[in-house]
């Protein structure tokens, strides 16, 4: 650590699963610390998509600054190492200004790109990522975890199935390079000095109920006019496969109006898509170190005293 960043805050992340309230939590806190916030949110850099991307509008920010959101064009792919270089960049300027940082979304891997930075590697190959997304979307995450079996085994050793976006990753650098990235591992990149300052806060709300705000959620995103919103965006050029609509909440939209989906089926298959990516997204924040769960959801009163009190007690310590 940077002896300096010992008089600095704490940089504090609010995370959880989709539909938990994170957004809320983070504009109270921000309100309460001076804070700023840096959205974590794979699906909210984009441009022009919006119906379901749960992007809190202006007038219900409160006045509180957001970074890193509504900024990337849809067609480009924007990556988690993209995003980490930039919240370090956002975390420096507003810690400049006496600031709080707030680290908000569900993204957990932007965040570990963030706290535990990859190696330097090749710049994306744009046609082999959607080619190795292709595969799989059609064969699924296992048959991907086996080609980097075959590959690098080394590398698939360290990595579960379900960490795909790292299997597939290793699988690109694999292919490109022809070198395997167990044998990088040399060359990975140190934090930034502002990491060993995040600290992580989950919300852990009911399954229940946070499946039937998934439900509703969905359907309002639907009656709100997401199709045509897709159509426009395919319309415009943007590629079915890119990353902005191959996102939850796009993605069958996409398959709908070419075909593979009645409306309905549509609807019920994207409830199901949120449902099983809020349920990995727990799974994954269980596994990252140094993580404290609060239960219940960001919107609740309760919730937002116990988180106060918390942050509180990490500002003294500070001092």
């Amino acid at each position: 650590m940077n002896p300096s960043d010992k008089l600095q805050k704490p940089i504090i992340a609010i995370v959880g699963p989709t539909a938990s309230g994170k957004s809320e939590l983070g504009i109270e806190m921000a309100l309460r610390f001076g804070g700023e916030i840096i959205n974590c949110d794979s699906v909210q850099v984009y441009r022009e998509i919006e119906i379901a991307t749960a992007k809190i509008p202006m007038h219900e920010r409160r006045g509180v600054p957001h970074h890193l959101i509504d900024f990337v064009p849809p067609d480009v792919n924007f990556t988690a190492g993209d995003w980490a270089r930039e919240a370090e960049q956002k975390i420096e300027e507003i810690e400049a200004r006496g600031h709080v940082a707030f680290l908000v979304g569900g993204t957990g891997f932007y965040l570990r790109a963030l706290r535990e930075p990859f190696f330097p590697s090749p710049k994306t190959d744009e046609q082999l990522r959607r080619r190795l997304t292709e595969i799989r979307e059609q064969r699924g995450a296992e048959h991907l975890h086996r080609m980097l079996r075959r590959l690098d085994n080394q590398s698939a050793i360290k990595l579960t199935e379900r960490d795909w976006p790292r299997v597939q990753r290793a699988l690109e650098v694999r292919l490109q390079t022809g070198k395997r990235m167990s044998e990088q591992s040399s060359a990975r990149a140190k934090p930034p000095t502002c990491a060993a300052r995040i600290h992580v806060l989950a919300l852990f709300p009911p399954r229940a109920e946070l499946y039937e705000r998934i439900n509703h959620r969905a359907e309002s995103h639907f009656a709100a006019g997401l199709v045509d919103e897709a159509r426009r965006l395919l319309d415009e050029g943007v590629p079915a496969n890119s990353n902005a609509l191959g996102a939850h909440g796009y993605r069958r939209v996409v398959e709908f109006l070419s075909g593979e989906h009645t409306l309905e089926s549509a609807i019920e298959q994207t409830k199901l898509d949120v449902r099983h990516y809020a349920k990995r997204q727990l799974t994954w924040f269980r596994r990252e170190k140094g993580v404290e769960w609060f239960e219940g959801f960001g919107d609740q009163p309760a919730v937002q005293e116990r988180i106060t009190k918390r942050i509180d007690e990490m500002m003294n310590a500070e001092r």
